[in-house]
């Protein structure tokens, strides 16, 4: 009975939509019935669940519930999104009262092999789920909107273009692609720019495929992938003229940062440029406890702030910052809408378990970077003094 009352006392707190509640004794309640529509969708608790260990991490908790089948949902999942979004404050005002724990830490991990065993366990999974849901680029970070209803493909090489751009490459630099991915941008820098580029990643699945994509555009000469860890390439004497790294920083781990830009600093030329494109917190916080388990391991989402205070150490100068948050919302909104055409798939290849845990990822995403304080940020610099760039920023948006 107290979990009802608790339960009904937070519903009523969301406004927005007209949305049914089923409890596990079968009662449903219909929460803003003045409103003259059919209900947006409706919440299901299968099951009542333990208010005690839902207190000792709620995110996780509630997470592992739908996963478990223990919650489902009817209806839209777009307007339980946004419903959800538009009211998260008052939500978490109400939530508050009930004297949830908050014991996150900050998560280190043990070694490189340790941090290595994550990475993989995330993308690892096979390139036939990641192509199930993605476009043909198979670019696995945030796209770049000019418009909202940019296609996904479309948005993913504006996406790829815009940083490029940024680089302001020139035929016969050598690029260094840290956390290569499935090698879209490699191909896309060596093709159009004319640049020689090493791909680096610690995923299996994504070296192999990288390394199929190349030979088949026969960028072989102009295209070196390899499995490694940009630590133990710093080791190498390696030298490059540009630098990039797109959406790997996430896994580089709190206490690593500044070991980061140590690297970087050890493999970029003088005057060299260099672009992360990082996921970002407005403040500083631990990994969120459903995704640390789930969805990566050993990951770390850093400020803006964690990020430029490193770079006078290693006598970077910050260029250029630019918050696509936003843009985030919109690709995770296409990722998720390919996933749902492909449900049957995912539980045939995998089962229903796996099937609710990426969607509970993904619909993560498209709430997180539209409704909460997480963004993505690419920063732009230089090693040392570069006076040579244009003098303003026109050249990034040029058409070719």
């Amino acid at each position: 009975m107290l979990t009802k009352k608790i339960l009904d006392a937070i519903f009523k707190r969301v406004d927005g939509q007209k949305f049914e509640i089923e409890y596990w004794d079968g009662e449903t309640k219909v929460f803003n019935q003045q409103l003259q529509s059919d209900p947006a969708f409706k919440i299901i608790f299968a099951e009542k669940l333990s208010l005690n260990e839902i207190r000792k991490s709620p995110q996780l908790k509630m997470g592992e519930a739908y996963m478990d089948g223990k919650i489902n949902f009817e209806g839209s999942i777009k307007k339980l999104i946004e419903t959800a979004g538009e009211n998260v404050f008052e939500l978490k005002e109400e939530i508050e009262k009930y004297k949830i724990d908050q014991v996150l830490d900050f998560q280190t991990s043990e070694s490189p092999a340790e941090e290595e065993k994550g990475v993989r366990e995330h993308y690892d999974i096979g390139n036939d789920f990641f192509k199930l849901w993605q476009d043909e680029t198979m670019t696995y970070s945030c796209a770049y909107f000019k418009n909202e209803d940019d296609d996904l493909k479309a948005a993913q090489l504006q996406k790829i273009d815009h940083i490029l751009k940024k680089l302001n490459l020139k035929a016969g630099e050598r690029l260094l692609d840290i956390g290569c991915g499935w090698g879209s941008l490699a191909l896309r820098a060596a093709e159009k720019y004319g640049v020689d580029v090493m791909g680096i990643t610690l995923s299996k699945e994504q070296e192999i495929e990288a390394k199929k994509r190349v030979a088949k555009a026969g960028l072989a000469d102009k295209i070196e992938i390899r499995r490694q860890d940009y630590r133990d390439l710093a080791e190498e004497n390696e030298q490059f003229d540009k630098i990039v790294s797109v959406g790997m920083f996430e896994h580089v781990g709190k206490e690593n940062i500044p070991i980061y830009f140590e690297v970087i600093d050890k493999l970029l030329k003088n005057k060299g440029l260099s672009l992360l494109h990082s996921i970002t917190h407005l403040k500083e916080q631990p990994a969120h406890p459903w995704l640390q388990k789930y969805i990566f391991p050993w990951g770390y989402i850093p400020s803006l702030r964690e990020i430029v205070w490193e770079l006078p150490e290693n006598n970077f100068h910050l260029l250029d910052a630019e918050d696509i948050g936003y843009h985030y919302s919109l690709t995770a909104e296409r990722w998720l809408d390919n996933y749902e055409k492909v449900s049957d798939q995912v539980k045939e290849k995998f089962d229903d378990h796996f099937y609710r845990m990426w969607r509970t990822f993904l619909m993560g995403v498209v709430f997180t970077f539209r409704y909460a304080s997480t963004s993505v940020h690419q920063i732009l610099f230089s090693k040392g003094k570069n006076t040579e760039l244009p003098l303003t920023r026109e050249y990034i948006y040029q058409n070719d």
